[in-house]
């Protein structure tokens, strides 16, 4: 496994797991999870040298990172955990957003005991609150660094003028927010910002929702409750147009003897390197699909040829509905 650094000193695997598929142990947002098999892949993941694992106290909710803590007990030194706060909970249920000081310090509290750990790597505010002030939210975040509650602070989902902000405040390590070959709007301003001010990038959702591995031939294919059924770019409207770039995305894993999703992730390591895709997975086979990425080296025509299949806005359908949407780019 290769290496990247998500700020000037936070040192990660290339390629992290994200473990949100995970979250439902049951019922999940994209099928059914086995607990079982939820830690086998962590622990096959750390066998494969992946250090990076995300969750967020709102997966479950609660349920993610307890599974989490339950599979990294006794090798949690090694390891990087990411977790993720800014919701209201009541009664189990998301209510809102809340990036206020107190909801900070009750969410990381919380965090830490779920997970088993003293010391969360990277505190993450999961949703930019617009009634709190950045500066105020951050200022809480980093009252725990100093306490030696967090040691690491970022962003997901944040406008390029809002983490300007809060990293003026107290420096933020990584900026997380949707990015792959059908999402590519944090190009123009987000990216450049990042660069700028030496913050790391850490893509969720890197396979489009599971669109770009090619296993989706319909929406037929997708369990009826399935968080997806509800995703624009895979109503009846839109898929079978962006099935166009799931098409080509074949055709170069095809040159490469790989898998697509191997050529999305490798794209989105192509493209810096401050970036740190996180591949979310629930199973073995997928995990060590996704892992091998690191090795595939895409030529300039491979590029070109994506580039040209998956222009920035040439996804069809927007990629949340109008409320989820409306917590974006803040």
């Amino acid at each position: 496994m290769k290496h990247r650094k998500l700020g000037p000193e936070l040192e990660v695997s290339a390629l992290g797991l994200g473990c949100m598929p995970m979250a439902g142990i049951g019922k999940g947002m994209y099928g059914e999870a086995s607990r079982a098999e939820s830690l086998a892949t962590i622990d096959r993941a750390i066998e494969l040298g992946v250090t990076f694992f995300d969750t967020a106290e709102v997966y479950g909710p609660y349920i993610n990172e307890e599974l989490l803590g339950h599979a990294i007990r006794g090798r949690r030194d090694r390891l990087v955990i990411a977790t993720k706060f800014g919701f209201a909970l009541e009664n189990g249920k998301t209510t809102g957003v809340d990036s206020s000081p107190a909801n900070v310090r009750r969410a990381c509290e919380g965090s830490l005991k779920r997970l088993g750990v003293d010391t969360i790597d990277l505190f993450y505010q999961h949703r930019v609150d617009p009634k709190v002030p950045i500066e105020e939210t951050v200022g809480a975040m980093a009252e725990l660094v100093a306490e030696g509650k967090v040691r690491y602070l970022g962003l997901s989902e944040a406008g390029a003028e809002t983490l300007k902000r809060a990293h003026a405040v107290h420096p933020i390590a990584a900026l997380q927010s949707e990015y792959s070959l059908w999402e590519r709007g944090v190009e123009e301003a987000i990216l450049p910002v990042c660069q700028d001010l030496g913050i790391g990038f850490v893509p969720y959702s890197p396979l489009g929702r599971g669109f770009l591995t090619g296993q989706i031939s319909s929406r037929d294919d997708l369990p009826e409750d399935d968080y997806r059924r509800k995703d624009p770019r895979y109503s009846e409207e839109n898929f079978a147009k962006n099935m166009k770039l799931v098409d080509v995305v074949k055709t170069v894993a095809g040159r490469h003897h790989c898998s697509p999703a191997q050529i999305a992730l490798a794209w989105l390591l192509g493209q810096a390197d401050f970036i740190v895709p996180i591949p979310g997975s629930k199973r073995r086979a997928t995990l060590e699909d996704s892992m091998a990425a690191v090795d595939i080296k895409l030529t300039s025509a491979d590029f070109d040829e994506l580039e040209a299949a998956a222009p920035v806005g040439g996804t069809a359908g927007p990629r949340y509905g109008e409320t989820m949407m409306s917590m974006v780019r803040l």
